[in-house]
């Protein structure tokens, strides 16, 4: 019995102990499943959070997530867009959420400036812009990202290394500056080559008066908002990526030796002069001693998380380009933290970014020389690279063997060095008080310093043919420039039945300053260790010193109204008034209005289109204003170093005397611009469609036009309000997205824009102004083409003699067959600049973008493509290499007219002056229309199960190329080329070309 009791007890126990383990066995389980969205797509990176605790996950692309949770614990489950879900695990190992969409944060908020909106209740032209499609390319700066994305913005880039790319927001404004005004996180700044676009969140551009007024005087070229990367609610998220690509630069076809030296021989003996003796024994590819394969990286780290109250984030960033130039580079070191808390009816929060970036610039100081894409063409191949003879130590033109006066450009990359180094601090502090949920105060504070360090040094040595001796030197300076900034905004957003209300007033005050200091010093001294020159402006002789300093100030108000009346009717009005410094005080203040309206058409009881999901009617009409001239235009310019002589003694007595001639009448030039657009959705929002058309005319426009220096003047062209500009123009976007089973989804979108501009009338008494090859004339677009006509070659005397004028006068009795036949425009008998006409507009008439995308299970495509069309562009590259006169080498294959070639377009080669060699004719004028693959990509996520063992969240690897492939009739390097100057913008003169990039990036996130 005693036996039988202790195996019962015995056996109770092993049952006690079997339960206790069991239920310790299943205290912890695994739990994996897929979250949805609303619509039956994925939930991609959706949070998933073990309710008390911080153990959580993100799911992948496709919404698949495994966490480990105890069986009785509750598993919360969201994501932007859609309301927060909590499930109780209850032991189950498998959990398949769907999250209902949160209607108020569906709708799409748009920050527009002082504020948001949500999208719908749109009134005003704003592109929003995909951070994302930012982020795949390899770019350096934020424009640049933006070719192709957003209708009504052209941007062209360029391949040196930190090419700031220019970009325009609907056409020609001004004639000074095109760059619009950049809001980043709440700051007026700059996004340039020092800002890391991996830090984006969202960016919006305020194409129209009414979108920018809100920025008043300095948004006429229009707005780009950017705002930078949050912490969000969760546990501590770390995301990484690193790209690696390789660019190369495309290259010219150029004769090769014999057939230089061939062409040559013919263009002297045409000439009547003797040949050159050519160095046989050398036969120098100036192309690749020039350019290289370059390289660029970009590495990025970020960490960001948060709590009920408070969320960080913060990200590094280093990036690096080897130019495909000799002797160009680019570096940038960056780093940023945003933080924000809030405690009750409290918030702050700052906004902090450093950064550090170096520039090794090519170029030389004389014109026409230091440019590598035109020295590579302008040098002989018979001139050797290196040539101990001459000082320094480079070959290049010597008299009778090789006489040119082109530039080596490896001895420019090894004789200069350019510099630019710049340290910059951009950031700043807000703080929020709401007192009453309709009710909201904020006060920013923005600050940016910048110290910039810029270094020429010029080594001892000669690039080209007769140039003087001159000794080293080196010219540096260094200067600061802060920006301060002060807002103070209260904005009331109630809603009264079928009434909303939002209004908001302020003022900012924002001050400038910048002030360099330089100095210059020659015969600097050797390291006889390294043989490197000592470059501190403590070594050598010659010293000059120099300095200044400018200061500004813009004092604002504004007031902003919103009216929504039951989400049919929509009105948006602003107005804004500022204060500049650089005026004087009768015209330092102007007021900038503007107003728009809006109509949902598809809210209204009658419309009744199932398939049409929104459709709104948009008008509006705003002034902006635009200050850019420096900081003491209206005031006189005095020299006080002079000195004159008087008396009978001839005594030198100081004096001071007027340099720059000043006008105290200026005033802000204004741009007033109409818009009329729609947006339309449709197919549950699948295909969408907005379209805008505007008519935009700025009066008063600052510009310096020329004088004659007996006036007096000799410190610049003074500015004045002279000309008015009138730009029309038509956009719009096409956008398509669908998916296909629960593995295939694929968008795309068009983009169209077509601008017209005109010079309504010059002012000050001008009738046109001229300026290299171009006109511009009231009535016409600014920048026309202004040169002689050509019509054919002459093949024989018969047609020379026979080319008279109304009167029978030879026009070309100089002439001899081969040479080029022009059309004698005014009939006077003679060739001059007289006979120039309008011929042809470097604009665009219209320009596009389009842009598409799918992705497949794990796999994702996109790609993107830019064009630009009816542009009449200038060829400076033919220019040089199809004028056969021996200065130069020549396109390969190029064959001029001879009596047994007469069937060609080159005239007959020559060395002497003649008219056929005249770079002012429609010979050199070409189309520039373009279509370019601008960038295309494949990526794949690794599937989460796999990169989970090694304790990653998420992992993509891409692949990608950028200007891969051109369609152009254009025969220079490249179509999308840029000029700053506004009126010789379709002028292509050795302008850096777009590079050919091949990428490879590894994402992870953890």
């Amino acid at each position: 019995m005693r036996t039988i009791v202790q195996f019962i007890f015995n056996t109770k126990c092993l049952l006690f102990l079997a339960m206790l383990t069991a239920q310790y066995g299943y205290s912890q389980v695994e739990v994996s499943g897929t979250v949805m969205g609303s619509d039956g797509s994925p939930a991609a990176f959706a949070n998933i959070i073990v309710k008390g605790t911080t153990n959580g996950v993100s799911a992948d692309l496709d919404g698949k997530y495994t966490i480990g949770a105890a069986t009785d614990a509750v598993l919360v489950f969201s994501s932007v867009g859609f309301q927060s879900k909590e499930v109780a695990v209850n032991g189950q190992t498998t959990i398949n959420v769907t999250l209902t969409a949160d209607v108020s944060q569906l709708e799409e908020v748009i920050v527009i400036g002082y504020g948001t909106q949500k999208k719908k209740d749109l009134t005003s032209a704003i592109s929003v812009v995909d951070a994302g499609q930012i982020q795949k390319r390899q770019s350096t700066t934020v424009a640049e990202s933006l070719q192709g994305l957003a209708t009504g913005v052209s941007v062209r880039g360029g391949g040196q290394p930190g090419q700031e790319a220019k970009i325009e927001i609907r056409g020609l404004k001004n004639l000074q500056n095109s760059n619009p005004l950049y809001v980043i996180d709440g700051i007026i700044t700059t996004a340039n080559r020092d800002f890391n676009p991996n830090d984006i969140e969202s960016i919006q551009i305020l194409k129209d008066a009414a979108a920018a007024a809100i920025y008043g005087s300095r948004a006429a070229n229009g707005v780009i908002i950017i705002t930078t990367k949050r912490g969000k609610k969760g546990p501590l998220k770390i995301e990484a990526s690193s790209k690696l690509s390789i660019t190369n630069v495309p290259t010219y076809d150029l004769a090769s030796r014999d057939e230089f030296i061939s062409l040559t021989n013919m263009a002297y003996d045409n000439a009547g002069k003797p040949r050159q003796n050519f160095n046989l024994g050398v036969n120098t590819d100036w192309q690749k001693e020039t350019f290289r394969t370059g390289m660029i990286q970009d590495q990025n780290v970020s960490f960001s998380g948060g709590g009920d109250n408070s969320t960080f984030f913060m990200s590094a960033n280093y990036f690096g380009n080897e130019g495909t130039v000799i002797d160009t580079d680019f570096d940038r070191v960056s780093f940023r933290v945003n933080a924000s808390g809030k405690k009750g009816i409290f918030s702050i929060g700052e906004n902090l970014a450093l950064s550090n970036s170096k520039a090794n610039e090519t170029g030389g100081p004389e014109a026409m020389r230091g440019n590598p894409f035109i020295d590579v063409i302008r040098m002989y191949p018979t001139i050797p690279v290196r040539d101990s003879r001459n000082p320094g130590g480079y070959g290049y033109g010597e008299e009778g063997v090789a006489t040119t006066f082109a530039a080596n450009p490896v001895a420019i990359a090894n004789l200069i060095d350019q510099k630019i180094e710049n340290f910059r601090v951009r950031g700043n502090l807000w703080a929020e008080l709401q007192p009453w949920e309709f009710l909201k105060y904020r006060f920013n504070f923005g600050y940016e310093t910048s110290f910039d360090h810029f270094v020429y040094l010029r080594k001892v040595g000669n690039w080209t043919l007769n140039q003087p001796a001159d000794p080293s030197l080196t010219n540096q300076n260094r200067a600061q420039s802060q920006n301060t900034l002060f807002e103070h905004t209260l904005t009331f957003n109630k809603n009264f039945g079928k009434h909303s209300i939002t209004a908001l007033i302020g003022t900012t005050y924002q001050k400038l300053s910048y002030e360099q200091q330089n100095g210059q010093k020659r015969n600097l001294l050797i390291n006889p260790n390294t043989g490197n020159y000592f470059d501190v402006l403590d070594t050598g002789d010659n010293g000059i010193v120099g300095g200044f300093k400018n200061e500004s100030a813009l004092l604002s108000y504004l007031g902003r109204l919103e009216y929504n009346y039951d989400n049919r009717y929509l009105l948006n009005a602003v107005i804004r008034r500022d204060g500049s410094s650089k005026f004087s005080d009768a015209n330092k203040w102007s007021s900038f209005p503007s107003v728009s309206v809006g109509w949902r058409i598809n809210n209204e009881s009658f419309f009744k289109v199932k398939e049409i999901n929104e459709l709104k009617l948009r008008v509006s009409y705003g002034e902006l204003g635009s200050g850019n001239i420096g900081e003491y235009e209206y005031r006189s310019f005095i020299n006080t170093f002079g000195g004159a002589v008087f008396g009978s003694g001839q005594t030198v007595q100081p004096s001071a005397t007027q340099i720059k001639l000043s006008n105290p009448n200026l005033k802000w030039e204004t741009l007033k611009q109409t818009n009329f657009g729609f947006d339309l959705g449709m197919y549950d929002n699948r295909l969408s469609v907005t379209a805008d058309y505007f008519i935009a005319k700025t009066e008063d426009v600052l510009f310096g036009f020329p004088i004659l220096l007996s006036t007096g003047n000799d410190g610049g062209n003074p500015i004045s309000n002279a000309a008015t500009i009138q730009n029309k123009g038509f956009e719009i976007n096409v956008a398509f997205n669908d998916k296909i089973g629960d593995d295939f989804s694929y968008n795309a979108s068009v983009n169209f824009t077509s601008l017209r501009n005109k010079l309504v009338s010059l002012g000050n008494g001008l009738n046109e102004s001229y300026s290299g090859n171009t006109v511009t004339q009231a009535g016409q677009p600014v920048g026309m083409w202004y040169v002689l006509q050509t019509d054919g070659i002459f093949q024989n005397q018969a047609e020379i003699n026979s080319h008279v004028n109304a009167a029978g006068q030879v026009i070309q009795p100089d002439a001899a067959p081969g040479d080029i036949r022009y059309k004698d425009v005014n009939g006077d008998g003679q060739i001059t600049n007289d006979d120039k006409i309008v011929d042809g507009s470097p604009w665009p008439k219209f320009e596009m973008g389009f842009n598409a995308g799918a992705s497949y299970k794990n796999f994702d495509f996109s790609m993107n493509w830019i064009g630009s069309f009816d542009a009449t562009v200038y060829n400076g590259y033919s220019s040089i290499v199809d004028v056969i006169n021996g200065d130069h080498n020549y396109r390969a294959g190029v064959r001029p007219w001879t009596p047994e070639n007469p069937n060609t377009n080159t005239p007959r080669a020559n060395n002497n002056t003649s008219l056929s060699n005249r770079g002012d004719t429609d010979r050199f004028l070409e189309d520039g229309s373009f279509a370019r693959l601008k960038y295309i990509g494949l990526g794949y996520t690794i599937p989460k199960d796999v990169i989970s063992k090694i304790g990653f969240d998420r992992a993509r690897i891409s692949v990608s190329a950028q200007n891969v492939i051109t369609i152009t009739k254009y025969g220079g390097l490249d179509p999308e080329f840029v000029n700053n100057n506004i009126f010789e913008r379709g002028v292509d003169f050795g302008s850096f070309p777009n590079v050919r990039t091949y990428s490879v990036g590894v994402e992870l996130g953890f």
